[in-house]
């Protein structure tokens, strides 16, 4: 199915899939490349109360504790949020990282489109988030790429950010943002959420993954894993939204840590 974008360009769900998945692929080399033990093992899954599904690819090495990219693409009968009725196709990617190095922050990635029978839009947006040990250059750099991405929408998408990743029960921001856009409809503008992703984390991650870290910062990190698991599980959209249109309930949990404290 083909629709117009309010730059009017003509585009196909394929064309949107196409992106998604070629960009799934880049992160997951990008990963691989800095990670010294260990694979990306990917799992196709089928959507049963609807067409399509979707591939997790999940990898658990030395450098990235844990690291989640995936993507899916669905069709059902109703769309299950309040914002849309009837048939809705839904497609997206979404990732999580979870590193062995306290030093190395946890960054989180979702691009998604939706159309229903109201029409359709672009979200998603990424962020930043220390595990106790914030480095005010990587919050600069990360804030950076993303304000020379997206120019003048940056300061919106920021503030956006800046109140959806926040903690109610916490009183705190769960990291130091990023960026964040629901009901968009300038598609260019979400690819180039998606292309500046690699150039606002990799960078990060080769100052931070070999430092030298002690058992003490190490629990630390895994106390603040807590926080991040208690927003994905409250108050994530995302989330919720996989579980009320029947989505795969371990693809969805692939944000969790594998290891975490309270």
């Amino acid at each position: 199915m083909s629709f117009t974008t309010t730059t009017s360009k003509v585009i196909s769900r394929e064309e949107i899939v196409q992106f998604l998945r070629q960009l799934r692929d880049e992160i997951i080399v990008a990963f691989e490349s800095i990670e010294t033990e260990g694979k990306f093992v990917r799992t196709p899954w089928v959507y049963d109360k609807g067409s399509g599904g979707g591939e997790m690819s999940v990898l658990r090495g030395r450098v990235f504790e844990k690291a989640a990219v995936n993507w899916s693409g669905i069709e059902g009968k109703q769309f299950p949020m309040q914002d849309g009725s009837g048939p809705f196709f839904a497609t997206g990617l979404s990732l999580i990282t979870h590193m062995a190095n306290p030093h190395a922050p946890t960054v989180h990635m979702n691009i998604r489109f939706i159309q229903t029978e109201k029409g359709h839009w672009f979200g998603g947006g990424y962020d930043l988030s220390p595990m106790g040990f914030p480095y005010e250059e990587d919050r600069e750099h990360f804030h950076r790429i993303a304000r020379e991405a997206l120019g003048e929408v940056y300061e919106e998408f920021a503030q956006n950010a800046r109140d959806y990743f926040y903690i109610p029960h916490r009183k705190k921001e769960r990291g130091v943002g990023g960026i964040f856009f629901d009901h968009y409809h300038d598609q260019e503008v979400w690819e180039k959420v998606g292309r500046s992703f690699l150039e606002g984390i990799m960078p990060i991650y080769a100052r931070r993954i070999h430092l030298p870290f002690t058992e003490e910062e190490r629990d630390v990190q895994l106390k603040l894993r807590g926080h991040y698991v208690e927003f994905n599980l409250l108050y994530d959209r995302g989330t919720k939204f996989g579980f009320l249109s029947g989505g795969n309930p371990d693809a969805i949990l692939c944000s969790m840590p594998p290891l975490v404290k309270w």
